[in-house]
């Protein structure tokens, strides 16, 4: 009996243990076998390539573009996380209230995370285009110089964020609107009797019931836009000058943006974006166990 039951155990293990496997541990080790050895198309192809160790690191973090790409990450990294939680908590907390029209309003919000991002990035494109979009246009109609949203040093980077931003506020509607809804009628009744504001409820209440879902939410919001490739090609291409590349742009552009293709370094940058995300991991981990109850 106690074998059966092992058996039944293996048999729903084993399938997951194989997604695990062939999904991210292959391709992880595949990655960073790619980023110790000096690949060229042929090696690639043929395999035989020279084992470096961590030449290619080496390379990738003596390159100027390293630390322009790692600041332009961390710049669209941080402002996206920012912007999306405000912007979702505070249409969360607008939703809440159940009004009329409010499931209608909510499902419309999601469609910007429904589309999909070669839409979503062709859109914006368009619209922040310096001679044809249609912000200029609007610009314009009130009297102002049209700006170059796309092609300035200045402000791609912004550019590219604000479209990000857009994408990623539904998530944290959905999200964090959940956690709303799972807040007991009771706690807010009792804040009531007591006195509190509006602002004492979501400041003493909401918010901190709130933690474990905006941990969530953040730490999500994390991997995702660490990773963002496809809306910053298509709107910029990581241009101009590398002034809107990151380390997710600047690895692709190794590896397949030149008639030279430069694997090693390519998957090198790419394990740096994996480090980051693991150590957000490992600070969203602390952060749990920090919140259990003795």
């Amino acid at each position: 009996m106690a074998l059966r039951r092992q058996l039944v155990a293996w048999a729903f293990l084993l399938p997951l243990l194989a997604y695990l496997l062939l999904c991210y541990a292959y391709p992880l080790l595949t990655n960073i076998d790619l980023s110790i050895r000096h690949y060229t198309v042929r090696t690639f192809v043929h395999g035989g390539a020279e084992l470096v160790g961590l030449d290619n690191y080496a390379t990738v973090f003596a390159d100027p573009n390293f630390g322009n790409a790692l600041v332009n990450t961390v710049v669209f990294t941080v402002a996206s996380l920012v912007f999306q939680y405000a912007l979702g908590l505070a249409l969360a907390v607008f939703f809440a209230r159940d009004f009329t029209l409010s499931a209608t309003l909510r499902a419309l919000f999601l469609v910007p995370w429904l589309l999909p991002l070669i839409v979503s990035a062709s859109t914006w494109a368009w619209m922040l285009n310096s001679e044809a979009g249609v912000v200029n246009a609007v610009l314009g109609f009130f009297g102002a110089a049209p700006v170059d949203w796309l092609t300035s040093p200045d402000r791609s980077l912004l550019s590219v964020t604000i479209a990000n931003i857009w994408i990623g506020v539904p998530f944290n509607l959905v999200l964090l609107y959940s956690g709303l809804k799972n807040i007991p009628g009771e706690v807010y009744e009792a804040s009531a009797l007591d006195g509190a504001s509006a602002w004492q409820t979501f400041r003493h209440i909401t918010f901190p019931v709130l933690r474990p879902v905006s941990a969530v939410t953040l730490l999500l919001g994390l991997v995702y836009t660490l990773k963002v490739f496809d809306i910053i090609w298509i709107m910029t291409r990581g241009g101009p000058s590398g002034s809107s590349a990151t380390l997710a742009t600047w690895s692709y552009e190794l590896g397949f943006g030149s008639m030279l293709p430069r694997f090693g370094p390519s998957a090198a940058v790419g394990n740096v974006l994996i480090l980051l995300a693991v150590v957000g991991g490992l600070l969203y981990a602390r952060y749990q166990r920090h919140q259990e109850p003795a």
